[in-house]
């Protein structure tokens, strides 16, 4: 039954929660991660995209940049303390990204944190002084989800990523099938990162059971364009593998270079050439899905 799933989903048939389920059941993790790689490859064929990321924390943005930076994106980073802390730090980044897209913060953050009501006015402040979208909208934390996006993309932010803060195992197919519905409800969600931004010390997933949610993502929301792992949050190792069970883009990739490796062993090599390995096609974007390389 697992083999037909992809072929479902790539003919435009729907899963329920009741394939979910079987998915997360199968021991047969090659069974699983060959359909999910039928919808991917449907849905972007070898064709693997990647950002690299300059990360500014709310706090403490620099002067200037150091040097050997190359990025895609420059993400504020860091829960900021005010509204008018936030707009801050936003004016700082955007004057050293020489024209990168500068995004930042959570939705719930930004939301938690505008004064009184005013979500609308508060994300028009930060896309004044050159926020260009929210960083992420973490699934398993949003409740009045719908109003708050409208309210943010009214504003000019984009609100593309859809993300995950923590997972239990009882969450796993809800997580998915919530990004899914939120797509169907209000579109214009580019990625999903089904992988938890914050782990459980005491219950840690495994490789086993993150690669799985990977290929549980591509294939239960194929309604959203792409599906992210994070390079540097899961590791080379577990980014490339998921790359063959059904994620095609790779989040977090260093934008600084220290230059002490060699030409070879740069960000941008060692991200090109995994990628490679996985016998796929990288591609550079940046925060607008712009290609740039």
């Amino acid at each position: 039954m697992i083999a037909g799933l992809g072929e479902r989903v790539s003919r435009g048939d729907g899963l329920d929660e009741n394939d979910a389920r079987l998915i997360l059941d199968c021991k047969d993790l090659i069974a699983v991660g060959v359909a999910a790689d039928t919808v991917r490859r449907r849905l972007h064929g070898a064709r693997t995209t990647f950002v690299r990321v300059f990360e500014v924390h709310v706090d403490a943005p620099p002067a200037a940049l150091p040097p050997r930076v190359s990025a895609g994106e420059f993400r504020i980073v860091g829960r900021p303390s005010s509204a008018d802390a936030a707009v801050a730090a936003v004016g700082a980044a955007a004057a050293i990204a020489g024209g990168v897209p500068v995004t930042g913060f959570s939705l719930v953050d930004l939301q938690s944190l505008a004064p009184g009501t005013s979500l609308g006015a508060f994300c028009t402040a930060l896309r004044r002084a050159g926020l260009g979208a929210v960083a992420e909208l973490p699934v398993d934390l949003f409740d009045d989800v719908g109003a708050a996006v409208e309210s943010a993309r009214a504003a000019g932010l984009a609100v593309l990523r859809l993300t995950v803060q923590t997972l239990a195992d009882d969450d796993r197919i809800a997580v998915v099938a919530r990004a899914r519905d939120l797509q169907n409800a209000l579109g214009g969600f580019r990625v999903f990162a089904p992988l938890p931004r914050t782990m459980s010390i005491s219950t840690p997933s495994t490789g086993y059971d993150d690669v799985k949610q990977i290929a549980l993502a591509r294939l239960l929301a194929a309604n959203i364009e792409s599906i992210q792992v994070d390079w540097p949050l899961y590791g080379p190792k577990l980014a490339q593998f998921a790359l063959t069970i059904g994620a095609n883009d790779v989040d977090g990739v260093a934008a600084l270079d220290p230059g002490v490796l060699g030409t070879r062993r740069s960000p941008i090599e060692e991200i090109r050439g995994n990628i490679r390995s996985a016998a796929l096609e990288p591609v550079e974007r940046n925060a607008r899905y712009e290609v740039i390389g």
